[in-house]
């Protein structure tokens, strides 16, 4: 099959509390994304931090963004999805929808990427896959480093972009990972990111979400992990219903 001589994960998350069903108390920062409805895939970003006193302020944003071509759909992060609901599967063109997690960076732009220091950065290569092959649960929705560049069908098949501008800026969002579900599920969804967007927000994604990439590096460079960032996105009538009880901004 594929020979992995040997492989590390760097997946390391800004936040790694147990499952919870509402914005942990020790979050004060959070990227907000509030699209039209389940089948939308466009979003509205904005980045929100808690005051001393105990109110959301906007300090980024609102700016355009692109979902899966097929809307979204409840993902697994740290809240608990509703009884039943149809939750994120590989391949079917939906952004994972909930409360997540924030991770590190993968690079490929020349330009620097300002970002605090505690957040990890991979300057990706040829060596460097993300595994969205469900035969191989072990490595499923995990980082892996090879110690030699791709060459394998297998090998390349998984391997992270090198040459595609949308791609070359890439922020964690943790849907189905170690971080926030224990074991990733196989089959459950993989590779959800934060990254440009493509064709100037004229395309949507297979489920990340995607943004211009000033903005991008304007959420990046603000991003602090000592106030325990999170990502949420909802559909407007799920955010308005699920406010209180969730404790969102």
């Amino acid at each position: 099959m594929h020979k992995l001589a040997s492989y590390f994960l760097l997946c390391i998350a800004l936040l790694m509390p147990p499952a919870l069903a509402m914005v942990p108390g020790n979050c004060s920062q959070a990227i907000v994304g509030i699209t039209d409805g389940w089948n939308s895939s466009h979003v509205t970003l904005s980045l929100l931090e808690r005051q001393a006193n105990g109110q959301w302020v906007r300090v980024l944003g609102p700016m355009p963004g692109r979902l899966g071509r097929n809307g979204c759909v409840w993902g697994l992060g740290l809240h608990t999805n509703p009884r039943k609901a149809t939750v994120k599967r590989e391949g079917d063109g939906r952004t994972p929808a909930g409360i997540f997690s924030l991770g590190g960076l993968w690079v490929t732009h020349k330009t620097p990427v300002k970002h605090h220091r505690s957040i990890p950065l991979v300057k990706v290569g040829p060596q460097d896959l993300w595994v969205s092959d469900i035969n191989t649960p072990h490595l499923y929705n995990r980082y892996v480093r090879l110690d030699h560049p791709a060459s394998t069908a297998w090998e390349l098949r998984e391997q992270m972009r090198q040459n595609d501008y949308p791609h070359s800026i890439k922020l964690l969002i943790c849907h189905n990972t170690w971080e926030t579900k224990g074991r990733p599920i196989p089959g459950a969804g993989s590779s959800i990111f934060f990254h440009i967007w493509r064709r100037d927000g004229a395309a949507p994604t297979a489920g990340c979400t995607s943004m211009n990439e000033a903005h991008l590096r304007a959420i990046i460079a603000r991003l602090n992990p000592n106030l325990h960032p999170v990502y949420i996105i909802l559909p407007r009538q799920e955010y308005t219903k699920m406010r209180q009880l969730w404790r969102l901004p």
